[in-house]
């Protein structure tokens, strides 16, 4: 990693040590050992890698111009059980912060314990429903009591160690609660006085450094109110107080994924341009909402939300580069920090140019200035004057002047490379003969122990120890052997597979916060009938109001002839949480002996089977997916450890899985023999899984002589030519250049071809290959002397290279 972290350079350098001290803030911004800061943080969520991560992710954050690390606090993961923590392995915070501090690095430590975040429950045990009358985030004293009780022991365990800044750590800011004014109104007065409650609860543990509440306008003071939201520049009302500063606790990079949608794409301008915006009106304080997305483990993914957490986030799920998110705002941080000193301790002005034309302007002493000019119009460029000078403004664009004469930066024009994604098959498991399965068993209501007279909610009967529960009854049916009915089941859950007299009839679903129904044709036989009802959720809820009221689960089951309706609703029911190969961890290595696995194929249904196979890990240090192409939903471990939830048979609008690809992380690998576990639900291929290395294979990139060259470059040379810049993954050089057109080539990095107006440079692929293949990077000026001549005179020249990296 010693090349990602030289990066930056002096920049690096220049953020100083992660050893803080005092911590205040005034109206403009944090204020660390006596000094304003503006400061750029990245969220990145400790149990969604691996600590074996953390040193590489923390390190690309910081040659991405980082200052800060955030994480949430994940309750239920710290405390399944009520009295009994667990900071082991994913969830040792402790060791997460204490690398933050070794990289040089800040921290801001966001408790809540409410987080949402996707997380399921939104972060909170679930055994806190069975309280005795509990209400969460009210003023309400059980939930106090424990809300409380754990924020303290959170805050005690940075404080034994050291970590916040008041003691030389590296915690500059802490969060209470998140987002209660998007619900607080609900609460009425016990929300008012929760409110106030939990920031004075807060500050009164002595932190020694200031505390945040998002998206809290009415945060009470000496609580900072900070923005969340794609657009905080725009919609932020500002600060509640003149002596507080202005924070945007969350930029979200994407937006969290749910499985049966399409992905939310933000470009790296558009986030660029909101950034700028909210640093030009006097921001001082922006998070990225991911830096890192990684991946939701197990079953901690909240309803419907993928496994895989904002992949298109600056570092994708892997731990790899997004370009050019994460380059273009590297240099975004490294513009803003050449201004540093007018920003901070400059007079603001801001001056109309005319139409939607703004100058944002900070004239400090000694003739300091710096500028944001800023072209709002969402398609028309526009060309302004300035302190005498000239300046050409893209379409809904920012330009940076240090200065206030040189334009450095501009959000809308990008000069970092864009990058590709492979993924490469290291082995396919397609040999029938080392697969087994076991068949889940169908429960009926002889088999049951739990039983009522009324379907019971979801939830409060599996306190989230598993996705599943049966529902199962019998009754006598008296009619014409093999007659046709119909059974309707009306569902809160999220999913539903039917079974009568242990054949499966059917399945159904729901969608994000919609309930749905089954309704499905099935025979009947003289006698006895067993109907055996499978409900299934794909994560708890993780926001709004009354969480503890929240109902999940059948709500009716009908069975419906020409002469009759039975409403079984309220019939004698009886329950089973969990599958039974959950109940025996057959998915471990002991657990798997303790049932008889067949061969593969030998069973006499396919819904609800586990499947095992062995397999080796791939050689190399890339990164490892398995490719669930053939599968349909359910859940996969691999050495007894859980990497997520899969839905790959519900498809997007556009016919495409939401997921088809599964992170797992090296460390959960053997170097052979792992074991391999699936359930799969549904009518699932296995043979068709394959185990496939991640790398990014493929760099492009397309700069034109209008574009500003590299920040960095600029600090170091005078020069102020444009550079194409190319580089590989650490470990990977330029093996080819696919195409290299100097001139006027046609399309983007996605689609391309040499200009068809015969302005093209036709040494342009030797002296690419020449500049580039074989190295790790390269950077190649965009200029005509350095392509042997101007391929045409008076037309604006570009230069668009794709290369391959191995």
């Amino acid at each position: 990693m010693a090349r990602l972290s030289c990066l930056l350079g002096l920049l690096c350098a220049a953020a100083g040590p992660a050893h803080a001290g005092n911590v205040t803030y005034d109206g403009r911004s944090l204020i660390i050992e006596g000094q304003h800061r503006i400061l750029f943080s990245g969220s990145i969520h400790y149990p969604r890698s691996t600590p074996e991560m953390w040193p590489s992710l923390i390190a690309k954050a910081k040659a991405g111009g980082l200052d800060v690390i955030e994480t949430l606090v994940f309750w239920n993961l710290h405390e399944p059980q009520p009295g009994q923590f667990d900071f082991s392995g994913r969830r040792d915070i402790i060791r997460f912060i204490k690398e933050i501090q070794a990289q040089g690095l800040y921290a801001c430590l966001r408790i809540g314990p409410f987080i949402q975040g996707e997380w399921t429950y939104g972060g909170l045990p679930f055994w806190l429903h069975d309280v005795p009358g509990i209400v969460y985030r009210s003023n309400n004293k059980p939930f106090k009591h424990h809300m409380q009780k754990f924020v303290t022991k959170i805050v005690n365990m940075m404080k034994a160690e050291k970590l916040y800044a008041s003691q030389g750590g590296p915690i500059i800011l802490s969060q209470i609660e998140n987002e209660y004014g998007t619900v607080q109104e609900a609460f009425k007065e016990n929300g008012t006085s929760y409110l106030h409650w939990a920031a004075q609860m807060a500050v009164g543990l002595g932190t020694g450094v200031p505390w945040v509440m998002c998206k809290q306008d009415n945060a009470p003071d000496p609580v900072i109110n900070s923005c969340n939201g794609r657009r905080c520049g725009e919609t932020f009302k500002g600060p509640n107080s003149p002596n507080k500063p202005a924070i945007w606790t969350e930029n979200w990079t994407s937006f969290y994924e749910l499985f049966g949608e399409e992905p939310v794409i933000r470009s790296a301008e558009d986030i660029a341009f909101h950034v700028a915006l909210f640093i030009a009106k006097k921001g001082s304080y922006v998070n990225y909402y991911m830096y890192h997305g990684g991946t939701n483990f197990g079953r901690t993914a909240s309803d419907y939300k993928l496994t895989s957490y904002y992949d298109q986030a600056p570092l994708d799920e892997y731990g790899l580069f997004r370009q050019p998110k994460w380059g273009h705002l590297k240099e975004l941080h490294a513009a803003i920090k050449l201004s540093l000193k007018p920003l901070l301790s400059g007079v603001y002005a801001n001056e109309s140019l005319g139409g939607s034309q703004y100058a944002f302007v900070y004239r400090g002493s000694s003739n300091k200035c710096a500028a944001f000019l800023l072209n709002n119009h969402l398609t028309n460029a526009a060309n302004v004057s300035f302190m005498g000078s000239s300046y050409e403004l893209p379409p809904r664009s920012i330009s940076i002047l240090p200065d206030c004469k040189t334009v450095v930066f501009n959000t809308a024009k990008v000069s970092t490379q864009y990058g590709t994604r492979g993924m490469v098959t290291s082995q396919k498991l397609d040999s029938i003969g080392k697969w087994e399965e076991f068949s889940e068993s169908i429960p009926d209501f002889d088999n049951t122990s739990l039983r009522a007279n009324m379907l019971l909610e979801q939830m409060n009967v599996t306190k989230d120890t598993s996705d599943y529960l049966w529902y199962t009854f019998r009754f006598e049916d008296d009619s014409n052997s093999h007659v046709q009915q119909v059974l309707k089941v009306n569902s809160l859950a999220h999913v539903l597979h039917a079974f009568v007299n242990g054949a499966f009839v059917g399945s159904a679903h729901g969608s994000h916060e919609k309930g749905f129904s089954l309704e499905k044709a099935i025979t009947l036989v003289n006698g006895t009938n067993h109907v055996s009802l499978l409900s299934v959720m794909v994560g708890l809820p993780d926001s709004g109001a009354f969480l503890e009221r929240r109902v999940a689960g059948l709500r009716r089951v009908i069975i419906q002839s020409e002469q009759e309706i039975k409403d079984c609703t309220n019939h004698l029911w009886g329950y089973q949480v969990g599958l039974l190969g959950e109940k025996l961890e057959i998915y471990t290595d002991s657990g798997s002996n303790k049932v008889q696995w067949n061969a593969y194929g030998s069973s006499t249904h396919k819904k609800l089977t586990w499947y095992k196979t062995l397999f080796d890990a791939p050689d190399g240090k890339d990164a490892v997916a398995l490719n669930f192409e053939s599968m349909g939903k359910g859940e996969i471990w691999v050495n007894g450890q859980s990497i997520g939830r899969y839905w790959v048979s519900y498809l997007t609008p556009k016919g495409t899985p939401s997921q088809t690809w599964y992170h797992v992380p090296r460390a959960f690998l053997k170097p052979a023999d792992n074991l391999l576990v699936i359930l799969e639900e549904e009518d699932g291929y296995p043979l068709g899984i394959s185990i496939d290395t991640v790398s990014i294979n493929k760099v492009c990139s397309h700069v034109s002589d209008s574009h500003l060259p590299p920040v960095i470059t600029q600090q170091k040379q005078r020069g102020r030519r444009p550079k194409l810049q190319l580089g590989c993954s650490p470990g990977r050089n330029i093996s080819r250049i696919l195409f290299a057109s100097f001139g006027t080539p046609s399309g983007d990095c996605q689609s391309y071809y040499a200009s068809n107006t015969n302005c093209h440079s036709p040494n342009s692929l030797a002296i690419v290959e020449k500049a580039c293949v074989g190295k790790s990077m390269c950077s190649i000026p965009v200029w005509s002397k350095k392509f042997g001549g101007d391929p045409c005179p008076g037309m604006p020249k570009s230069l668009l290279v794709d290369a391959e990296c191995r």
